[in-house]
């Protein structure tokens, strides 16, 4: 018995008819259908329960109560005379003695229909979460994620590991997203950082000698909105092993991910060990993304050779990528938009060219390739009815519209793409360096704390000029899944020499490193094990387990796009008086 009810609103079966209950919950719908009878359906966290109503003294009380009041029923349970097979309550209902108002709903009209929410604007689920929160629809997304974190807390303690958290407040440090920032009350002008991932704090528990460690962590980067990113923060499954290498990372991963993901997931078919691996430039060049869905069995092919001197201008001087589709039954329609949400979504063109029954080719840019259709047809494979969808521009450009293009051609052609399944692979040989979009100089591709393929050796190579930075590779790994980067992991530099060599290929000096990763640098040099780790995403994971679009649908008080959080009211302004204990002088304030 729990306090205020004797059962639940999804407990009552054909048993328990004859028993005197209570039961409690909100009051969803009133359905009258005479004077003085009508059925109301009462919902609790656990389901929901008819109610008759069939004398004047309940009814009257009934008609006093605004929907979604919450509300006490006692009475008796009997027999339905027209039974409902879809509920679990549905062979029985209660005929209650006694109705008693325990929070009332002081509206009429409400937001939007609670079991329709989904329906309703964003702005308006996000400012009444509270209310949208009571659709089972939307609740049961929110008990998955609790579920997940539960099966894979328990998981990764029966592989020895210790949940340890770590701070929340700590310091700035450059790791390639925007910090929160905090000001620090006793010590004016400094502030701490909201950590944008516990990085630090997990290397340093190796070299303090803890083995294995993990916490579903809290992380914090002040970024811009995605369907799978959520702005402001998020949760990871944070893990670091020492004494350990790639190998046993993914031994780990590999082991824990599978069985959750057949179970809670839309699909109960997921990838078994071992993962697929997949260098990062293949991946680039067979795939045109780092986030691969192998679910989708068509490649990218290099058409460069082939097609460059075909006389379409758009090829000539560039890099063409070829994505061949057999079997292809599209209408010309559906082809017109495929090209137009790939544009949308690249910022590029793609164009095309098919074969039709006959193997004549037609279509698209068909005029620039007819005279050499044999060639082409033997050289890209092609069939009958065959479609080949093509993208071009400098190298990576190339690619990535090609990506683009294969995972819409999946989408299109569901004889390419087996969809009802969870496919992981790895993503390893991660460049070390890459060009910063904004600076237009190096900068570190993943990770700083990453262990160069080479060691200091390339490193110092590099430095000399007997390298190109770009090519060394690291022992960085990206964990995939149905074309979602769930995780980055890597094998960490444990050496101080060789992390003061790296940070120095991005122009910051020995001194440099000690002043922004004091605790790293000075715990390095007593003696740190080898270690590496890997961060998959909470959120990310149960957005794909539940087969939502939106990431915010799976998590319980989300931000909208423009990271405010519409029910709080937050961000807001403070009063003077917090400012000036802070030491801090708003020079502009914005009219909201």
């Amino acid at each position: 018995m729990m306090q205020n009810r004797t059962h639940n609103c999804n407990e009552l079966r054909m048993e328990h008819v004859g028993q005197h209950v209570t039961l409690v919950g909100w009051m969803e719908n009133v359905r009258e259908v005479g004077q003085n009878f009508a059925f109301v359906v009462l919902r609790d966290f656990y389901g929901t329960t008819q109610v008759v109503v069939e004398d004047e003294g309940m009814m009257a009380k009934i008609k006093d109560i605004n929907k979604e009041s919450t509300i006490s029923v006692t009475g008796t349970v009997r027999e339905r005379d027209s039974k409902n097979p879809k509920l679990p309550t549905g062979d029985i209902e209660v005929v209650p003695e006694k109705i008693e108002i325990l929070g009332r709903c002081r509206y009429n009209e409400l937001p939007f229909p609670i079991n329709r929410s989904r329906e309703a604007d964003e702005t308006q689920r996000l400012k009444y979460r509270y209310l949208d929160l009571r659709n089972p629809e939307v609740k049961k997304n929110i008990i998955l994620r609790c579920n997940v974190i539960f099966a894979l807390r328990k998981a990764m303690i029966e592989h020895d590991f210790l949940d340890i958290t770590t701070p929340i407040l700590t310091a700035s440090s450059p790791e390639g997203a925007r910090d929160y920032l905090v000001p620090a009350r006793k010590h004016p002008g400094k502030f701490y950082a909201l950590p944008q991932a516990p990085q630090q704090f997990k290397q340093l528990l190796m070299v303090s000698g803890f083995d294995r460690y993990f916490q579903i962590a809290p992380c914090f980067r002040d970024e811009d909105a995605r369907g799978d990113r959520s702005p402001g923060e998020f949760y990871q499954l944070d893990m670091e092993m020492s004494f350990a290498g790639q190998d046993d990372v993914f031994s780990v991963i590999e082991d824990v991910f599978p069985p959750i993901f057949a179970q809670y997931g839309l699909y109960n078919t997921a990838s078994t060990a071992p993962f697929k691996r997949i260098p990062y430039l293949e991946s680039m060049e067979t795939y045109g993304t780092d986030k691969p869905d192998l679910r989708i069995d068509l490649t990218v092919t290099d058409a460069t050779e082939l097609l460059s001197d075909c006389g379409f201008e758009p090829f000539s001087g560039n890099t063409v990528k070829a994505v061949v589709v057999s079997d292809f039954s599209a209408t010309r329609k559906q082809i017109d938009k495929l090209c137009a949400d790939v544009e949308v979504q690249s910022g590029n063109k793609c164009y095309w060219f098919r074969t039709d029954e006959q193997g004549q080719i037609v279509g698209g840019i068909a005029k620039f390739v007819s005279e050499r259709a044999e060639e082409i047809k033997a050289a890209l494979g092609m069939g009958n009815n065959t479609f080949v969808g093509l993208t071009a521009g400098k190298r990576e450009t190339a690619q990535k519209t090609a990506g683009v293009l294969r995972n819409k051609l999946g989408a299109l052609c569901p004889n390419h793409m087996d969809k009802e399944r969870y496919e992981f692979c790895w993503i390893v040989d991660f460049p070390m360096y890459e060009i910063g979009e904004e600076s237009g100089e190096l900068e570190f591709c993943h990770n700083p704390f990453s262990m160069p393929n080479g060691g200091l050796e390339i490193l110092k190579k590099a430095a000399a000029g007997e390298v190109d930075p770009l090519s060394i590779t690291a022992f960085q790994y990206d964990l995939v899944c149905n074309g979602v980067e769930l995780s980055s992991g890597a094998v960490r530099n444990h050496d101080p020499e060789i992390m003061i060599e790296a940070f120095r290929m991005v122009r910051l000096g020995e001194d440099d490193v000690k002043s922004k990763f004091p605790a790293m640098y000075n715990a390095f040099c007593y003696g740190a094990p080898p270690h590496a780790g890997i961060a998959p995403g909470v959120d990310r994971m149960v957005m794909l387990l539940a087969g939502e679009e939106s990431i915010r649908e799976i998590i319980p008080f989300p931000m909208n796009k423009n990271a405010q959080d519409l029910m709080m009211g937050a961000p807001s302004f403070v009063e003077q008086k917090q400012l000036d204990e802070l030491h801090i002088a708003v020079t502009e304030q914005e009219e909201e």
